[in-house]
């Protein structure tokens, strides 16, 4: 079973089913946080299934439903609290407030029937936080709500993204700035320990008790490591049988900074996701492209297969695949239409089929408008830069030779107005990586060429906070790397591989350097593949039957702090497939664009 169905059965079985007293309708309430996580793995209509019949937003104004009880799931965040506390809590006296002090048991007395008589905003809450509440927060929260209107409180232990079937999110951007920006050191450990319970929580989940890799070039990393295996040891000891069986045994999580490869959120990638997030607007997954002159909104959702079959796709077989579904559609839809006018009587199927075949078509062609608007995007401007980008990325061309005079291919890019200040960041920066640093002189030189604008200039010397070298003359040691494995390519606008996938495949294969990756108490009695059980612990619940037979094997999670790219997630899923022995499954503090990134890279001056 998937992550995102894993996340999907907890939310059913132990929030949306736990009715009480026989309450059928009932409100459900969010924050921000809980909506993402749960329009991540349901659907509306599976949640009304349980009786939901509103879904509101806790920091916005609602209208009151006394006759309802709400199933409250939040952040435990003094964000999300507070307004639970305005929904249930007495009313304050006007009078306490004004002096700063509190009201006499007199004047208590007096007061009590105002408060017997205020009218809640639900008749009864049943809270489930995504993770531990806080003690000071959970007395706040029963020092100003009766008990009688608190039916249930727990936490579930989701306090995390189910972004994809292999990869999720923390939703957390701001990791990065805490975790790299020098102006923000006080509040480092605070997120570390943040961060770290939301990975253990994604481990609770899966069921698994991971032995701890970290990336040893980063100091940092090692004790964010401990933090994490510390909250690993208390969901152990609450639940004993976490990671119990053969296969979860084996289970690693790997703990990566963002220095482990710094070109790969610099490239142009060509697949189908990677491109639609890169050049095309975006917003909660929502891709904005052109359709027949007007603009047109295109949710990409990972339930649809034809968005599962082609996301991962170079931009060239995307089209060649769309072209033939859509053949295949036409012929089908022909075949259909004959057999109705032949007489046949329609069924209820035949009805439920032919609505299916409008969705598909409709969604197909949502399809085709995004990539030609990706592949006009890279016509007018992308192509040019990319030979120079993977040139720059690989060391040599797309002969195999040696690139001698890069600055001869960079310059005319770099000169042209049309190219704009971000994408000559890209290829300035690339270039640096790949001279492991440049002379201060040069890098001035270089960016006024350029006409970058003073205020995007520290976008490119803060890329030494992510331990790179920019500067040569500030250079502390050479950068670690690992063995680059030779790989056949097919397109020569995209032969990078991002370094993650080297380093997953050498962590199942039981070869990952250990100097650069230790483990963090040891390596575990056996880390190596094994053939594959075929136990099932979890039922079936979605839909969707092509993602239930995932097969019971040992998972290694790979968490990338600061943000993973597109490029990285695919690598997750073609490692999979390539094993079958292992599921690979990543996640970081974000997701991100190159754009994304820059604008990451520009905040460590603030």
């Amino acid at each position: 079973m998937t992550l995102k169905n894993l996340v999907g059965q907890k939310v059913i079985n132990e929030i949306l089913k736990s009715k009480k007293n026989g309450t059928d309708s009932r409100v459900l309430v969010v924050d921000r946080f809980s909506l993402r996580m749960l329009s991540a793995c349901l659907k509306m209509h599976e949640i009304a299934l349980e009786g939901i019949t509103r879904v509101q937003d806790i920091n916005k104004s609602r209208e009151p439903l006394h006759y309802l009880e709400a199933v409250y799931v939040l952040s435990p965040a003094n964000d999300s609290v507070k307004p639970l506390i305005t929904d249930f809590g007495f009313r304050r006296n006007r009078f306490s407030d004004f002096f700063g002090f509190r009201i006499s048991k007199i004047t208590d007395f007096l007061f009590r029937r105002k408060r017997k008589e205020r009218r809640t905003q639900y008749k009864a809450a049943h809270v489930y936080f995504t993770e531990a509440c806080p003690k000071e927060l959970s007395k706040e929260l029963y020092k100003h709500i009766s008990g009688k209107y608190i039916r249930t409180m727990k936490h579930i232990n989701i306090a995390f993204i189910p972004y994809e079937s292999q990869v999720f999110s923390l939703d957390f951007p701001d990791g990065f700035q805490c975790y790299y920006n020098q102006n923000r050191i006080s509040q480092r450990a605070a997120a570390m320990e943040r961060m770290a319970e939301q990975i253990a929580t994604l481990c609770a989940t899966l069921g698994v008790y991971p032995a701890v890799r970290y990336r040893a070039d980063n100091e940092r990393n090692i004790e964010f490591a401990q933090i994490i295996r510390h909250k690993l040891n208390r969901y152990k000891a609450d639940d004993p049988t976490m990671g119990d069986g053969p296969e979860k045994s084996r289970s690693q999580l790997l703990v990566i900074d963002r220095g482990v490869d710094g070109v790969s959120p610099l490239l142009h990638e060509l697949t189908f996701q990677a491109m639609a997030y890169d050049l095309l607007p975006s917003e909660n997954d929502v891709n904005k492209c052109l359709k027949s002159g007007a603009e047109k909104k295109v949710l990409v959702d990972e339930n649809d297969d034809q968005w599962k079959e082609l996301r991962h796709q170079h931009i060239e077989v995307v089209f060649k695949n769309i072209s033939k579904n859509l053949k295949t559609y036409v012929t089908y839809e022909n075949n259909l239409k004959k057999s109705l006018t032949a007489g046949d009587k329609s069924s209820i199927s035949d009805l439920k089929m032919i609505k299916k075949m409008l969705e598909y078509r409709n969604q197909l062609s949502n399809y085709s408008s995004l990539a030609e608007d990706c592949l006009k995007k890279y016509q007018s401007k992308v192509s040019r830069l990319c030979k120079v980008e993977q040139d720059l990325a690989m060391g040599v061309d797309a002969e195999g030779d040696e690139v001698k005079d890069i600055m001869r291919l960079m310059h005319p890019l770099l000169a042209e107005e049309n190219v704009s200040p971000m994408d000559k960041i890209r290829i300035i920066l690339l270039y640096i990586l790949s001279k492991n640093g440049i002379s201060g002189n040069f890098l001035t030189k270089l960016m006024k060429y350029a006409a970058i604008p003073n205020s995007e200039r520290t976008i490119i010397t803060n890329l030494t906070s992510l331990g790179f070298c920019v500067i040569n003359e500030e250079r502390s040691g050479k950068q670690w790397c690992p063995n680059r494995k030779k790989r056949k390519y097919t397109y020569q606008m995209s032969r990078w591989t991002p370094i993650i996938k080297d380093v997953m495949e050498d962590a199942i294969d039981n070869k990952l350097d250990e100097e650069h990756f230790p483990y963090l108490a040891g390596a575990p009695a056996s880390t190596g593949a094994r053939g594959i059980t075929k136990n099932t612990r979890y039922g079936q619940w979605h839909k969707d039957r092509s993602q239930q037979n995932m097969k019971d094997v040992p998972r290694l999670i790979v968490f990338i702090v600061g943000g993973a790219t597109f490029s990285e997630i695919r690598c997750a899923y073609e490692v999979t497939k390539a094993s079958n022995k292992w599921e690979v499954i990543i996640g970081s503090t974000h997701i991100i664009s190159p754009e994304e990134f820059l604008k990451n890279l520009k905040q460590l001056s603030e």
